[in-house]
């Protein structure tokens, strides 16, 4: 008569040779998933792995554990199997581990009633993350290792998620393959202890050399090819301001410091010529010499306005609202007048359609913000391009309330986007779905436009400042009111307006 652990082991050999199939597609639908969610929002993620445990590990495991005692049934081993699936998430260094943890709370922050946790875009995959992180191994060192759930066809598979560093992974291959599959030693024993853990110190301080060898090249490769972009557009900036300033100053009698516009201008000149490698830098850079060229030897009036050949066609709410501000100070603002003036005379072809390029370049500047990509992930396509656009909405208007060139000045774009990054951090932080946004959006919009005025050193107005302030009083779990409030009574009770800035320290988001 067989033994009963052979009579286990066969029966279980075939209920996982059955369910080989839909394991297959559990383990690749949570690794395409947890793929997407990763690669728009950590720099140190490098890859996913998984498997299926194979039949000789499963073997392995029901004697070593002695299974066929505990459990009366392959399915009720199986599903007490918390490794059935193993997803391994691959990082760079030691410290992205933390990061990548972080990023699975953040997007798995909706609870199952099984007490698991998933993402809203897909239910069946859970993950458990009410426990400690990372967790302390049998052998004294830490590991992030995670539990998890798949659900398919009303059945449930368990899967073990591991996220790793390149050194980590160095070291559970040493643990794994030497050690742990080697009965000849005992990891307790004093000598194999000491070297292991001697083992471990020296890959952390490989993981300490190898970021610092990364820092390093990423400083040369600044020092390459992004930095002779540079070069390329501040020299493009300064050709085009000396050669226009000598232009103003025989039309007008004065010269005028328009220096940042051309930053701006130079910007638009190598995003329409489709410049992104450093050999289109450079073509670019003849080309417009050679353009700059034939202006030097032309004169141009600065006294006259600017005409347009047709009317100005914008479709988008964000390009409308920014062409309308602008051209109703085209002619009356001799800043945006010398803008436009030198663009449409750099820019070859009519001013209409070189303008309507222009907005579309503005908006893009914004539209582009990588940051944006993150709101796909935790929301549904439609709901994320309607938060996008209120966010896009928020920046054009308040362009509108400044209306001042200094707005798209590419330093102020630099400001903007990175505040627009902030905001879109608190959003992937705080809102949990899509109707928290639409019942929260209006403090968030608020509050981003603040941030934005504060950069151009903009006053408010103090009632609303007194508006957000009872907001804070009624909407505590999302703004609060800081200690710094103090400081301020006497200017909230006697000033009309107050600068944007000090508003902003009013309140905690």
């Amino acid at each position: 008569m067989e033994l009963k652990l052979f009579g286990f082991i066969h029966d279980v050999t075939n209920y996982l040779e059955d369910k080989a199939d839909d394991l297959e597609i559990a383990s690749n639908e949570i690794k395409v998933f947890l793929k997407e969610l990763l690669e728009v929002s950590t720099d140190g993620y490098l890859n996913i792995n998984r498997r299926v445990k194979s039949v000789p590990s499963l073997k392995e495991k029901i004697i070593r554990n002695n299974s066929y005692k505990e459990y009366d049934s392959p399915e009720e081993f199986i599903s007490n199997l918390s490794d059935l699936i193993g997803i391994r998430i691959e990082c760079r260094f030691i410290e992205d581990e933390y990061k990548i943890y972080e990023i699975l709370k953040r997007c798995f922050s909706m609870c199952h009633s099984d007490g698991y946790y998933y993402n809203s875009l897909n239910k069946n995959i859970r993950l458990e993350l009410d426990g400690p992180q990372p967790q302390k191994q049998k052998n004294g060192f830490e590991i992030y290792r995670i539990d998890g759930v798949y659900e398919y066809d009303d059945e449930l598979f368990n899967f073990e998620l591991q996220i790793k560093s390149l050194v980590n992974v160095f070291w559970g291959e040493i643990e794994h393959k030497i050690i742990y599959k080697n009965n000849n030693y005992t990891i307790w024993d004093s000598f194999f202890k000491d070297i292991m853990g001697s083992i471990n110190e020296n890959l952390s301080m490989i993981d300490k050399q190898l970021h610092i060898i990364d820092d390093q090249f990423k400083q040369l490769n600044t020092i390459s090819p992004s930095v002779r972009k540079n070069q390329i557009e501040t020299t493009l900036a300064k050709m085009i301001y000396d050669i226009f300033s000598i232009k103003i100053k025989s039309s007008i009698g004065f010269i005028v410091d328009f220096r940042k516009s051309c930053d701006t201008i130079m910007k638009y000149i190598f995003r329409s010529n489709h410049a992104e490698n450093l050999d289109d830098y450079n073509k670019t850079l003849v080309k417009t010499f050679s353009r700059l060229n034939d202006i030097s030897e032309n004169e141009i009036d600065f006294t006259h306005e600017i005409v347009f050949e047709r009317e100005i066609e914008l479709e988008d709410e964000f390009s409308r609202v920014m062409g309308e501000t602008i051209i109703a100070s085209i002619n009356s603002d001799f800043q945006w007048n010398i803008f436009f003036r030198v663009l449409f005379e750099i820019e070859l072809g009519n001013n209409v359609e070189d303008f309507e390029t222009f907005i579309q370049f503005i908006k893009e500047r914004f539209s582009k913000n990588r940051s944006l990509s993150k709101l796909y992930v935790l929301f549904e396509d439609k709901q994320a391009e309607e938060m996008i656009e209120d966010l896009l909405e928020t920046i054009v208007y308040t362009f509108k309330k400044i209306d001042s060139i200094k707005f798209i000045y590419d330093t102020s774009i630099e400001e903007i986007n990175h505040t627009l990054r902030y905001i879109v951090g608190l959003i992937c932080k705080n809102i949990q779905n899509y109707e928290d946004w639409l019942e929260y959006k209006e403090i968030y919009l608020e509050y981003f436009q603040v941030k934005i005025l504060s950069i151009f050193d903009y006053k408010i107005e103090m009632s609303k400042v007194k508006r957000f302030l009872k907001k804070a009083k009624t909407e505590s779990s999302i703004i609060g009111i800081s200690e710094d409030i103090l400081g301020y009574t006497h200017e909230l009770e006697s000033l009309s307006l107050i600068e944007a800035d000090k508003a902003l320290k009013l309140f905690k988001l």
